[in-house]
C-alpha cells in the first residue's frame, strides 16, 4: 500500500521528498483509554503532491528522519487543534515541532467561532462534508483497511486547502500577529510538562482545611507518579472520589482506611493501602506552615459588578463586529479584574486587543460610551456619550 509506510527506507525517502516543500500538514491517531501516556498509532502527513500514513507501530521502524522533519525550520508544520499532537511528539523527542501553524487558532481570529472543529472549518471554508463514520476506530489494530487509511488521510488532504485559504485571509486582514500569544504557549515545553506536585489543583475540592489540602496534594502527587510509572490512567490507580474521601476523613490506621466508602478491603490492606497510610502519617507530622492554602477565587466587589456585566456585553459586541472569537480577546476572569482595575500592564491594553476591545473598555469605564438597543437591526449598538 503506497500510502502506508512501515519501513525505515520508505520513511527516509518520504521525509526527503517532504523537506522540499514550504509546508506539510500533520495529524495523528492515538489511544489513551488504558494508558497514562497517549499511544501513538498512526501519523498522517501530506504535501501538495502526496499524502501518506506512517505506521509508528511497525517493527524496527526508525523514526529519526520524521523527527528531523518536524525540526526542519524551512518547512512549516500545519496542524488543526495542535496541542494533543504536539504533546505526543514532545514526550517522544523532548522537542516541539517548528515552525508550526494551528488552523484552529487562526480560525478564531478570522471569524469562524471559538474552538471550531476541523469538520466545521472544512465545511465553512471549502464547502466539503467530511466522513466521520470511523472516528471511534481502534487505530492500534493491524492490519488497517484501505477504508481506514483513506479516512485518516482526509484529515491532512483537506487541511492543505484549509491552510492555504487561512493564510490568504490572514494576509488580507493583517491579523497574523494576533496569533502570537496563543502560538507562543504551544511552543513552550512547560505547556506539555506535567508537574505531579500541581496535580491536586485539578481536583474539584469542597474544603479549605489546610491539612485536607495537604493530603490532597500529596495523594494526588503519589497517584500521578504511580500512573506515570505504570503507564496507566490516574483513575486506575485511585479515583478522585477515593482520594478526596481519604483526605477528608484522615484515617489513622489501615482498618480505618478500609472502612471508608468506596475503598475495597484488598486495596486498603495491600501495598497501596500501606503507601497511603505512610503519606497520611508524613503529612500529619509535617510543619503546618508547609500546608497549601486554598486559592480564593477573585470576587468582584459589589460596586463593580454592573461594570463587569457591561464589559461582558461589550466583549460580545466587539468580538462580533471584528470577526474574532471572544476568548481570543479575553476571558470572563480578565473582565472581572478589569472592572475593578485597569492598569497599563493589562493584556487588554496591549497590541491588537487594545484596538479591538481595550480602548472601548476604557471609554465604557469612563462613561464616554454606552449601549442602546436598535430595534430596526434587532441588535445592541454602542453609542458615544461624551468625549
Amino acid at each position: 500500500m503506497d500510502s502506508f509506510i512501515q519501513t525505515t527506507e520508505d520513511l527516509n525517502a518520504l521525509c526527503d521528498r517532504l523537506s522540499r516543500f514550504a509546508y506539510v500538514t500533520v495529524d495523528t491517531e492515538f489511544i489513551r483509554e488504558k494508558t497514562y501516556w497517549p499511544q501513538l498509532c498512526l501519523i498522517q502527513i501530506a504535501s501538495r503532491e502526496e499524502a501518506v500514513c506512517i505506521d509508528p507501530l511497525a517493527k524496527d521502524l526508525d523514526m529519526r528522519a520524521f523527527f528531523a522533519l518536524l525540526q526542519n525550520e524551512n518547512v512549516v508544520k500545519v496542524f488543526h487543534a495542535a496541542h494533543q499532537d504536539i504533546e505526543i511528539f514532545y514526550h517522544m523527542t523532548r522537542e516541539i515541532p517548528k515552525p508550526l501553524f494551528d488552523t484552529q487558532l487562526a480560525a478564531m481570529v478570522c471569524g469562524f467561532g471559538e474552538s471550531v472543529s476541523y469538520q466545521n472549518l472544512v465545511k465553512k471554508l471549502l464547502d466539503r462534508d467530511l466522513d466521520k463514520s470511523m472516528r471511534f476506530t481502534d487505530w492500534s489494530q493491524r492490519p488497517l483497511t484501505e477504508k481506514q487509511i483513506s479516512y485518516a488521510l482526509a484529515d491532512v488532504t483537506h487541511l492543505r486547502d484549509v491552510y492555504e485559504k487561512m493564510t490568504e485571509i490572514l494576509a488580507e486582514n493583517g491579523r497574523s500577529s494576533w496569533l502570537d500569544d496563543d502560538a507562543r504557549r504551544l511552543k513552550q515545553p512547560s505547556t506539555y510538562e506535567i508537574d505531579s506536585r500541581e496535580a491536586w489543583k485539578r481536583l474539584k475540592l469542597n474544603t479549605t482545611k489546610p491539612l485536607c489540602l495537604a493530603l490532597c496534594r500529596e495523594l494526588a502527587a503519589f497517584r500521578e507518579d504511580e500512573a506515570k510509572r505504570l503507564n496507566r490512567p490516574r483513575k486506575h490507580i485511585m479515583r478522585d472520589e477515593v482520594l478526596m474521601e481519604i483526605a477528608t476523613n484522615i484515617p489513622s490506621s489501615v482498618n480505618e482506611l478500609a472502612s471508608l466508602r468506596g475503598i475495597p478491603e484488598g486495596f486498603a490492606k495491600g501495598r497501596m493501602g500501606r503507601l497511603i497510610m505512610d503519606i497520611v502519617k508524613d503529612v500529619k507530622a509535617a510543619d503546618p506552615a508547609t500546608y497549601p492554602k486554598a486559592e480564593k477565587p477573585f470576587e468582584v466587589p459589589r460596586h463593580a459588578r454592573a461594570v463587569a456585566k457591561m464589559l461582558k456585553l461589550l466583549l460580545m459586541i466587539q468580538a462580533a463586529d471584528n470577526d474574532v472569537a471572544e476568548k481570543m480577546i479575553a476571558g470572563f476572569d480578565d473582565l472581572d479584574k478589569f472592572a475593578v482595575s485597569s492598569p497599563e500592564t493589562s493584556p487588554l491594553l496591549q497590541g491588537w486587543r487594545y484596538d479591538v476591545f481595550g480602548k472601548a473598555a476604557l471609554d465604557l469605564k469612563q462613561g464616554k460610551i454606552g449601549f442602546v438597543y436598535n430595534p430596526k437591526k434587532c441588535k445592541i449598538d454602542i453609542v458615544k456619550i461624551c468625549d
